[in-house]
């Protein structure tokens, strides 16, 4: 199998060539060039066509997120941003960079080893990965020899990113008088339980974003570090209709409520006399997370049963399909995110394979279906 070829970007010269030498140990990757500056890495990307580009960020005269502007609209080459700041991190994802990994405080040797391993299994997710063009600025002329994408590995079925066209699809759906239907006195004490991973964070907010707060609570497992996932329950709360918070232990799961699942700490979903609520305790990883999407749809199996609506999105891995082919099996309504929009079609994939799926839908679609699903 050919190795993922990977432009490192940033400021840093220490971080640069301390991060080289660390992937270079995976016999996956292979470090084609380094850049100092976005100019630097426009130019490099051009001449090399790596497959995956790691981006820092806070870098002079141009920032990452200015960057992926300038870079998206012209090659559609899959970025894993690198930074030790939240915030950012989710601008560059809306900018359209496929991940991102937490830049390590660098305490111990110990912290930049576990970071570099952390960041080559998010290069290998990237390289996975298909992301579209973005739309240029009117004035910005577009090379129609750079709307080539960069080389993948043949044998892994490529699909498009969630792009900015498809969130502008996704708000004109749900914003339909849809939106307005009541809940059926029958889908009251409906719970719905999402899932997602690598592209996960924009395809939620295309799920979420204009659900009224009528909607029956939500609670989320999307895989991201501690700190990010407080961070991310803050963007979504400013954006929805809901109200959105990080889980904490015994929080109830009421109407017009989402739940966004702790980094570092295992989501269950209970039920008592006054209905759902979570628990959120530190544990072992399932499938390969802590959070885990596993363990939260199982529990909803469990705690919901025929009265929830499980929703499995992008991501690399299985992390989700058997806990949602056991929602299914007790009767709830299964939705998966379909390969065209997916930026890694991995978790829902498998869980369609298992038979877990009750319906594919295309992202922008999956708010509405659940809405219709609701109301009748």
């Amino acid at each position: 199998m050919a190795k993922i070829r990977v432009l490192i970007v940033d400021d840093s010269l220490f971080f640069r060539t301390s991060l080289q030498r660390m992937l270079r140990k995976d016999p996956e990757i292979e470090i084609v060039g380094m850049a100092y500056d976005a100019s630097d890495a426009m130019q490099k990307i051009q001449q090399l066509r790596p497959q995956v580009v790691t981006l820092d960020v806070e870098m002079p005269k141009m920032n990452g997120i200015e960057f992926l502007g300038k870079l998206l609209p012209v090659y559609s080459v899959p970025v894993v941003v690198v930074s030790s700041a939240p915030v950012r991190v989710f601008d560059a994802l809306s900018a359209g960079a496929v991940d991102f990994v937490r830049k390590p405080e660098l305490k111990s040797p110990s912290d930049f080893e576990a970071f570099a391993a952390d960041l080559a299994e998010k290069i290998k997710a990237a390289s996975l990965a298909h992301v579209r063009l973005r739309a240029a600025a009117p004035a910005a002329a577009v090379d129609n020899t750079a709307r080539t994408a960069s080389p993948m590995r043949s044998s892994v079925p490529m699909s498009p990113a969630v792009s900015a066209a498809a969130a502008a699809a996704s708000a004109a759906t749900l914003r339909s008088p849809m939106t307005a239907a009541a809940i059926s006195a029958t889908k009251t004490d409906t719970l719905i339980a999402i899932g997602a991973s690598t592209g996960g964070t924009e395809a939620t907010i295309a799920v979420v974003k204009d659900l009224p707060a009528s909607t029956p609570g939500i609670v989320i497992v999307q895989h991201m570090p501690p700190v990010f996932t407080n961070m991310y329950a803050q963007r979504l709360n400013r954006i929805c209709n809901m109200s959105a918070v990080e889980a904490t232990d015994m929080m109830r799961v009421e109407q017009g409520k989402i739940i966004v699942a702790a980094g570092d700490y295992q989501l269950r979903i209970m039920r008592d006399a006054q209905g759902y609520y979570v628990t959120v305790r530190p544990g072992e990883k399932v499938s390969g997370h802590c959070p885990s999407v596993d363990v939260m749809f199982e529990s909803a199996a469990l705690a919901a049963g025929a009265r929830a609506v499980g929703i499995l999105l992008t991501g690399m891995g299985q992390d989700g399909a058997n806990g949602l082919l056991k929602m299914r099996q007790r009767g709830a309504y299964t939705i998966g995110q379909d390969q065209e929009s997916c930026v890694v079609y991995g978790m829902p994939a498998v869980a369609f394979e298992l038979g877990a799926v009750q319906k594919q839908l295309p992202v922008d679609q999956i708010g509405g279906d659940v809405l219709a699903y609701l109301s009748r």
